[in-house]
């Protein structure tokens, strides 16, 4: 056995993540899973049919390490259409195992020791860890609980000469908010004299309501030169647990960007690239996921009690945050663990993602879920 004294861990301060601790806590104690981000219903049977035919024919050896040619031209035309931005199939885009490993990717390709990476809080846990797996120093940005709007003028404080990439998300999990066309156009004006890399997340790319659109970085053109945009089918279609995304970026970023990502996974899985090629054909699998998600948030959020929450409707993603602050002043861990151990409901405390694990008293609430188990949660939200 290797004694703990002969190595030193690259991420000694890392935890089990909130997500892996809540899950285990509501298995373990019967509640209601509002907490992690994935449906409890099923998929499509046209994509997993697909699938299936793609076994029986035999697309069943490894794919092209980039992924195969007609997903890749698929996700080309389907950025195009929505964004007005060309990335070329054979260069420019990768099929990844989910946008986890494509930020990851990213990550490891362009940060060095002791390069700086800005990332707003709250955040998704996956981005500070691969900062610091590479040596990288996140620098955190912590944004207020009243709007979750991002300082421009204290990002622009912020930039130092190691500044090497900065981390957005929109929509943003776990706030519901999207950025809008004008922080886009701050943000570009901003890094325009510079040489730093963005890394946006857009995972929940489709998922916007009330007829916002999402501004993904591809609309602007001096900020695609200079980003990489992570996506997720897996969000977009109910299939989480097939972990399959991609990445899209200019052809200088995604020639390093692949050599990282050859010896990290190689390829993604065969049959559902060639099941995703044809189910993609059609858009409205994909166009119309604002309209069935915001029917989900509306019946949440119409049949909760507002003399006991307080909230602003989710703008993107399928979370809601909910202030808890009309029913206790407990920090937001503690109530979490009561809502599982006593009232059998569980959330995620918002605190996990702050810096220094900031308390808003604020709990976060997936409504990705049947309206049978919305409503059962609900019975018990509004009998606090």
């Amino acid at each position: 056995m290797i004694s703990n004294n002969v190595f030193e861990s690259k991420l000694p301060h890392v935890k089990t993540t909130i997500f892996t601790t809540v899950g285990n806590l509501a298995r373990k104690h019967g509640a209601i899973d509002l907490s992690q981000g994935f449906p409890n219903f099923e998929a499509d049977a046209k994509l997993i049919s697909l699938v299936n035919q793609a076994m029986v024919m035999g697309h069943n050896q490894y794919a092209p390490m980039q992924g195969y040619y007609g997903l890749r031209e698929i996700i080309s035309e389907k950025i195009e259409a929505l964004h007005g931005h060309q990335y070329h199939p054979e260069t420019e885009i990768t099929v990844t195992v989910g946008a986890t490993q494509a930020i990851f990717t990213a990550i490891s390709t362009f940060v060095h020791p002791g390069d700086e990476v800005i990332v707003f809080k709250p955040a998704y846990d996956c981005y500070e860890p691969a900062i610091e797996a590479n040596g990288g120093i996140p620098v955190l940005i912590q944004m207020s609980k009243d709007g979750y709007a991002i300082d421009w003028n204290l990002f622009k404080r912020k930039i130092t000469p190691k500044t090497r990439m900065i981390v957005i998300n929109t929509p943003h999990n776990p706030s519901g908010k999207i950025l809008k066309e004008e922080d886009l156009l701050r943000l570009q004006e901003i890094v325009r004299p510079t040489n730093i890399l963005v890394l946006s997340d857009e995972v929940y790319e489709h998922i916007v309501f009330d007829g916002k659109e999402h501004q993904s970085v591809s609309r602007f053109t001096d900020l695609a030169e200079r980003s990489f945009v992570c996506a997720s089918f897996g969000k977009t279609f109910h299939v989480t647990g097939w972990k399959i995304g991609y990445c899209a970026a200019p052809k200088p970023l995604m020639d390093e960007f692949r050599k990282i990502h050859q010896f990290a996974v190689f390829c993604v899985d065969h049959p559902v690239q060639r099941a995703l090629v044809e189910y993609l054909k059609r858009p409205k699998h994909y166009l119309e996921l604002n309209t069935f998600y915001q029917q989900k948030r509306d019946y949440f959020l119409e049949n909760l009690d507002p003399k006991k929450f307080r909230f602003v409707p989710s703008e993107g993603t399928y979370f809601q945050l909910l202030d808890y602050t009309q029913l206790t002043q407990q920090a937001d861990e503690e109530f979490a663990k009561k809502l599982i151990l006593e009232d059998k409901l569980a959330s995620i405390p918002i605190s996990s993602f702050n810096v220094n694990h900031r308390d808003d008293k604020v709990l976060r609430f997936c409504f990705a879920k049947t309206e049978d188990t919305l409503s059962k949660a609900l019975d018990i939200l509004n009998g606090l």
